[in-house]
């Protein structure tokens, strides 16, 4: 749905919050929560979207106009069965049933993504890799013939931060991404000329990934995505000018904007995004989220336990960004049980650097405060929605928590639906307090009245990061320390 504020942004959740690697099982998922979890949001009862068209639950549904987005995860081979023309007719079918759009899809994994380890496989195959490029392309194939043809829709596809950081070795790999995004442009803009559709490539930032922070997105996008042989690759590929092609790249290849990852760098949102908006680098969507924090100095024994609960996940990784004693150096971990090892097994540190805060790559609901010893970076995230607010950065907003199957228990308590509707309600609240609008006709319907979820935590404290970037809580964005590299 659209957001009665600045810019009129589209909001939805990610669907890769529900099990689903075939498209039977992604469209299983769609009709047994997507469609309730819309209707939650807007304080109807569960379920009210379904029956094809019938009365809607508080302006849901096409009779009264008001259709509702859909943040689309489909896996390679979800994406190969849903491209049957049998099955996108169908699917359209469905869409429109319902007062459906989909505006976003998220391209990151490529394989299976919930019931098994995944960790660091996650990014396979990555943009070093031939298979990333065409499933990129067949996926943005995909959402072209799902886009709406309203003017100014745009569409966006979120993908891995160009590899994992161990995969990239030397200057020429990260040329060799380069080149291959370039490639992915010249689908983008063939795309556009034959259907109108204006759809971007949005590759999303990660810690312990090539590109982890905002200045390490800048250099890439600058030095090598943005350089000119690279307009001159894309001129050749797509017959178009030159000054045309520099165009195409700065509109069809740029950023998703996560915030509980941008949050764990101890990165401050806004600095971040408008030091990108300097560089000429495209925000083509935001994904709303929130991560773990914890005061570690003192190793209390009841946050070290809480810590471990989290860390008994197998499923994901939960990279973590320690920032020292002083709003010091920041020291990195591949995942939270090595952090964890680390911490308990160390001595006594030098002054300057014991560990002071761990901010962890877990995706906890945004609405929730947590009890007890751990916090969580919803003040972060509140701060960027009230950024966003006021200056708009992107047409698409997507909540991402993806965890809700290896979340504790206590966390997960009054069901998946009710938890995403809150999350939506949550967004819709800090954005425009109430009242949202629809995609092309009809009346605006309030939707943010009664917001459920806890009480904001506690505020960010002034600091600084190189680059021009600023960081939420005192430290530097140095490069190379710690573990986990």
């Amino acid at each position: 749905m659209r957001l009665a504020c600045a810019g009129a942004p589209h909001l939805t959740y990610c669907t890769n919050i529900h099990a689903g690697e075939t498209w039977s099982e992604v469209k299983q998922s769609l009709e047994t929560h997507l469609l309730a979890i819309w209707s939650r949001a807007a304080g109807g009862e569960e379920g009210a979207l379904r029956g094809g068209g019938g009365r809607g639950a508080e302006g849901l549904g096409p009779s009264a106009r008001r259709r509702c987005g859909v943040g689309l995860r489909l896996s390679a081979r979800a994406a190969a069965e849903l491209a049957e023309p049998s099955e996108l007719e169908a699917f359209r079918d469905f869409l429109e049933r319902n007062g459906l759009y989909v505006f976003t899809l998220n391209g990151f994994p490529y394989g299976r993504f919930h019931g098994a380890a995944v960790k660091e496989r996650v990014y396979l195959p990555d943009w070093l890799a031939e298979e990333r490029l065409a499933y990129s392309n067949l996926l943005a194939t995909l959402l072209a013939e799902l886009l709406p043809a309203n003017e100014g829709l745009m569409g966006s596809v979120s993908t891995v931060p160009g590899a994992f950081r161990p995969r990239v070795r030397t200057p020429g790999d990260a040329a060799a991404m380069a080149r291959r995004l370039v490639e992915h442009a010249a689908h983008l803009v063939e795309i556009r000329r034959r259907t109108g559709k204006h759809i971007a490539l949005a590759l999303e930032p990660e810690p312990c990934c090539f590109l982890e922070t905002t200045p390490e997105a800048i250099g890439f996008f600058t030095d090598h995505v943005f350089a000119p042989e690279r307009a001159r690759e894309l001129s050749a590929l797509a017959g178009m000018s030159l000054p045309d092609a520099e165009e195409a790249l700065r509109s069809h290849l740029g950023l998703c904007f996560d915030a509980c990852h941008m949050a764990v760098e101890f990165e401050d949102a806004p600095a971040s995004l408008a030091a990108l908006r300097a560089a000429g680098i495209g925000v083509h969507k935001v994904q709303l989220s929130a991560g773990l924090r914890a005061r570690v100095a003192g190793r209390e024994p009841a946050t070290m336990a809480r810590l471990r609960a989290y860390a008994e996940d197998v499923v994901y990784l939960h990279q973590v960004v320690e920032r020292r004693e002083g709003g010091g150096e920041l020291v990195r971990y591949l995942d939270l049980p090595e952090a964890l090892a680390s911490l308990e097994g160390a001595k006594a540190a030098p002054p300057g650097a014991q560990p002071e805060e761990w901010r962890v790559h877990f995706h906890v609901p945004i609405f929730r405060e947590l009890e007890g010893t751990l916090a969580t970076t919803q003040p972060e995230l509140a701060t960027l929605l009230s950024h966003l607010r006021d200056s708009p950065a992107t047409q698409h907003l997507e909540v991402e928590t993806y965890t809700w199957d290896v979340l504790p228990e206590d966390q997960r308590r009054g069901g998946l639906v009710e938890a995403v509707a809150r999350e939506l309600r949550w967004v819709e609240e800090r954005m425009v307090g109430n009242g949202s609008v629809g995609v092309g006709e009809g009346r605006g319907v309030g939707g943010g009245g009664g917001v459920g979820g806890g009480r904001e935590v506690g505020a960010s404290s002034g600091g600084r990061a190189d680059s021009g970037v600023g960081a939420s809580s005192g430290g530097r964005a140095d490069r190379g320390v710690g573990a986990g590299r």
